[in-house]
């Protein structure tokens, strides 16, 4: 059920100037920035050779992650993505072991343009885990 590490996400104030260090760094390459509103997020990709970096800072104050930024000034981990190859039945499955999806339970397009859902960091080990249909 549960495919390979998609990406993890780093909540930060400057999604763009956080991921420009990679390129500089290591030479990576970094993706355009791209609101979601949907989201409340700008997120922009640092492509590695075996998964992704996401750096997403708030759209505005009513961000989701806007407190999550505002006590960790510095960036921090936010959460990990993993592929699933029918996120419904993914869902269904976590929710019947227990996990809480987060909001109202229905994927969103995410920002590769597919479903995904969260679950609470309490049911993984103090992890916000995301899943994506692959």
């Amino acid at each position: 059920m549960l495919g390979r590490l998609n990406h993890v996400a780093i909540a930060v104030k400057d999604a763009k100037q956080a991921a420009k260090i990679y390129g500089t760094a290591f030479n990576a390459e970094i993706s355009d920035a791209v609101p979601l509103p949907e989201h409340g997020v700008i997120t922009v990709f640092v492509t590695l050779p075996n998964t992704k970096i996401e750096f997403i800072e708030p759209l505005g104050e009513t961000s989701p992650i806007a407190k999550f930024v505002e006590r960790n000034a510095d960036g921090g981990i936010h959460h990990v993505c993993y592929d699933v190859p029918d996120i419904i039945a993914a869902r269904d499955r976590m929710i019947a072991e227990g996990a809480r999806v987060l909001g109202d339970g229905q994927p969103k397009i995410g920002a590769h343009g597919k479903p995904v859902l969260f679950f609470h960091p309490k049911d993984f080990s103090g992890a916000l885990v995301e899943i994506e249909q692959d």
